[in-house]
């Protein structure tokens, strides 16, 4: 067991709270997740309880702002925040959560990739600690592909998705679609193309709005092509959800935290589903982006901070808490020293056996590199909207809708369109 950076962290203080109770923030597979890891902190903390609420996605974000804007009232002892989001709780609320320095945080520093704190520092403060990345894959059901007659492994761009969807829409009469995209509730697959492209929002340093560079564009394009190919159904997280218990789609398009969700959701369908690498945008492109990731923040209205801390540092820290996370959960890690463990050469008996985990950790060094901004909730509020108009046809082109798209954010946020 490698606990021993907890050992350090556990002091004879900390021994006597048996009478005290830690509240969790999460949300959907984060909360088995995490509770995974409660029985190893209770080793150095006997006693005391810890209670990991799932008040969903959402809502987690909606309260965290509302405490925050009261004063820290209402917030729990440990929340877990979006890294894509973190930015606008720093910057908005920087009293609002604790520096982590202050607890020894530093400490951590080179346990965690650089592009993960990239998000969760303001100047030289550290807000939270890592949890999961999000590097994107595409997660397939393996019988309804060989029923339809698809070679997963001639799929290595986005127009070879577009053929084995078509493919797919002739062996099922256009019951069982190959993807899904939340057309109107969301952005995500556009974030992820962009991405993959090397484009975002905004540029890295959050002083311009970028998203109607060409990168961008590329991605819409692709986006647009999809979907009038009608190789995607349509459906937010809840249909998206039942559209794959019901065999109603091939695969998912997510980050690799996704598998952790059809895991969760279709128990039933456990060795049906296999992994591979999100196709590229053109030949030899890059097969790789990013969507979500987490951390774990400490509200400093507090009143067992350091308690708190211990039980951060226990589940994200920990080897071996972050194993049973990945394995059981499907949780991708940030934990640099995991990825020499030998668990992600082997297979995962719910994906048919594969080495999935290994696979796709070994493409975080293709990820581009994108920050997030405190505007990125005005910007995804736009681009909702954007992508919305443009695949139903409202744009003559898809430059045209970034163009506007960017005009909006940039009303939105005071920031200046990049030339």
């Amino acid at each position: 067991m490698h606990r021993i950076l907890i050992a350090i962290l556990a002091t004879a203080a900390f021994a006597t709270a048996a009478a005290q109770t830690l509240t969790v923030w999460v949300w959907d597979i984060n909360k088995p997740a995490l509770e995974s890891t409660i029985a190893s902190f209770q080793e150095m903390h006997p006693g005391v309880e810890v209670v990991v609420e799932d008040i969903g996605n959402q809502n987690a974000y909606d309260r965290g702002l509302a405490g925050c804007a009261a004063g820290g009232f209402d917030l729990p002892d440990v929340y877990l925040v979006e890294n894509g989001e973190a930015q606008v709780f720093w910057a908005t609320f920087p009293d609002c959560f604790v520096d982590l320095r202050t607890l020894g945080a530093e400490e951590l520093r080179d346990s965690f990739p650089d592009f993960k704190w990239t998000e969760l520092m303001a100047g030289d403060a550290m807000y939270a600690i890592p949890y999961d990345s999000g590097p994107t894959a595409m997660f397939y059901r393996t019988d309804l592909y060989e029923e339809a007659g698809i070679d997963v492994d001639a799929i290595e761009t986005w127009d070879d998705y577009i053929a084995a969807g078509q493919v797919m829409n002739a062996a099922t009469d256009g019951a069982v679609k190959l993807g899904t995209v939340a057309k109107g509730a969301d952005d995500e697959w556009f974030r992820m193309l962009a991405n993959q492209a090397g484009c975002f929002y905004f540029d890295n340093d959050a002083t311009e709005v970028t998203v109607a560079q060409p990168g961008c564009v590329q991605a819409l394009d692709t986006l647009k092509n999809l979907y009038d190919a009608d190789v995607l159904a349509v459906g937010g997280w809840s249909e998206q959800i039942q559209l794959f218990q019901n065999s109603s789609v091939a695969s998912a398009f997510f980050g690799s935290w996704y598998g952790g969700v059809i895991q969760a959701e279709a128990p039933d369908q456990s060795g049906q589903w296999g992994v591979y690498l999100t196709p590229a945008l053109e030949p030899g492109g890059v097969r790789a982006s990013n969507l979500g990731g987490s951390a774990l923040a400490i509200p400093a209205s507090g009143d067992n901070v350091e308690l708190a801390y211990d039980f951060v540092v226990n589940a994200l820290a920990d080897v071996d808490n972050q194993i049973v996370i990945l394995r059981d959960y499907g949780l991708t890690p940030s934990l640099l020293t995991l990825l020499d463990d030998p668990f992600l050469d082997e297979g995962v008996p719910f994906f048919g056996g594969q080495p999935v985990w290994g696979e796709i950790l070994g493409t975080l060094g293709d990820v581009p590199a994108v920050a997030g901004s405190p505007f990125f909730q005005e910007a995804r509020e736009v681009m909702i909207g954007i992508v919305n108009e443009y695949l139903d046809g409202n744009y003559d082109s898809a430059q045209a809708a970034l163009d506007r798209a960017a005009q909006q954010i940039s009303q939105a946020t005071g920031l200046p369109i990049a030339e």
